[in-house]
């Protein structure tokens, strides 16, 4: 028995070495990452009784994925099985003015083709607080859409805290469709998470005065994008994650959490990043974790901003840190002296 459930997929990464392009050479190392196992294994990280919920085929490729996450001590009785593949995403690191670049071959993975009938939500919720999932998830198909909202419906209907990713994927769907079906699923939704595009790119709610490609990023401006999300949707909190991109190497990351009376920043980190994929759900499970435990809204935006400047300096999507490490930056570590 869990006390938080996120919700999607999880897909296999092939990724060449760092400073290379894809298939320059034969070489592709393999991981497994997806917005809401990333979400599951920090929170596993940081001591929370956390399960993960997807669908994943019954062969060794889906049981390799199984134990990626297991590994961590995140629960896995939920997850269903079948269909014919997992997904797949080939993904390209970027370099000085060079941009990363994701190719994904998702189409009818197990999780796209999932159905009502491989989740008992009375059963997965049954003594748990919290459910998380993200746009990605309803963005995959009809019936994973339905399936978000059949199960916002039920954490809603047992008391649940639910938060959301928006997690705008242009490749994914257009819009317009996300719009529709993002609006709809909004109305349950407790706690809600976006970056400086997401709110632009689904709702069409821009900060004034920013240019998120010059890297200007307007703190006011973004205190009325966080206003309007909460007006609009009823949100009890609003988080949004503000990257300052000068290179694919070298960005600014902060964020704004905003509770319906205070606007909080965090502080601005500097970052070289190493890999920069799950940064934002890193940002993600560390804001449910200080949530959880109670923390004010100035401390729990700390604590999550901390977390995700830690994530972009390890490769792969899942952010292996502890609490003590990330508390750690938060109160005024980061020299990245050697710690004996």
């Amino acid at each position: 028995m869990a006390n938080v459930i996120t919700f999607g997929e999880i897909m296999l990464r092939l990724s060449p070495d760092s400073g290379t392009r894809l298939f320059q050479n034969d070489r592709l190392t393999a991981t497994f990452g997806g917005a809401e196992a990333n979400v599951a294994v920090s929170l596993a990280n940081f001591g929370e009784s956390v399960a993960f919920v997807t669908k994943l085929p019954e062969n060794p490729v889906g049981n390799a994925a199984l134990s990626a996450v297991r590994a961590f001590g995140v629960d896995t009785s939920y997850i269903a099985r079948g269909g014919e593949r997992l997904g797949i995403y080939f993904m390209e690191k970027g370099a000085s003015k060079r941009s990363s670049v994701c190719v994904y071959d998702r189409a009818e993975s197990a999780m796209a083709n999932a159905t009502a009938a491989d989740f008992d939500w009375d059963t997965i919720f049954d003594g748990a607080s919290w459910f998380h999932f993200t746009g990605i998830t309803a963005a995959l198909s009809d019936e994973c859409a339905a399936l978000c909202k059949a199960a916002c419906k039920a954490a809603k209907e047992k008391g649940l805290t639910v938060s959301c990713d928006l997690n705008y994927r242009k490749k994914l769907w257009l819009r317009e469709k996300a719009q529709a079906v993002m609006t709809e699923l909004c109305k349950f939704v407790d706690v809600c998470i976006a970056n400086e595009e997401d709110a632009k790119d689904v709702f069409g709610i821009e900060a004034p005065e920013s240019d998120i490609e010059g890297g200007k990023l307007s703190k006011d401006g973004y205190c009325a994008v966080a206003k309007e999300l909460r007006d609009r949707f009823g949100f009890d909190k609003v988080a949004i994650t503000l990257r300052s991109s000068f290179s694919a190497d070298d960005n600014d990351w902060a964020a704004l959490l905003y509770d319906g009376n205070d606007f909080c920043f965090s502080k601005t980190y500097h970052l070289h990043i190493v890999d920069r994929v799950g940064g934002g759900d890193s940002f993600g499970a560390g804001l449910i974790y200080a949530l959880r435990r109670g923390d004010s809204t100035q401390n729990a935006v700390e604590f999550a901003v901390a977390a995700s400047a830690l994530k972009h300096s390890i490769k792969g999507d899942f952010n292996r840190v502890s609490v003590a490490e990330v508390e750690a930056l938060q109160n005024g570590g980061g020299s990245g002296r050697v710690q004996r």
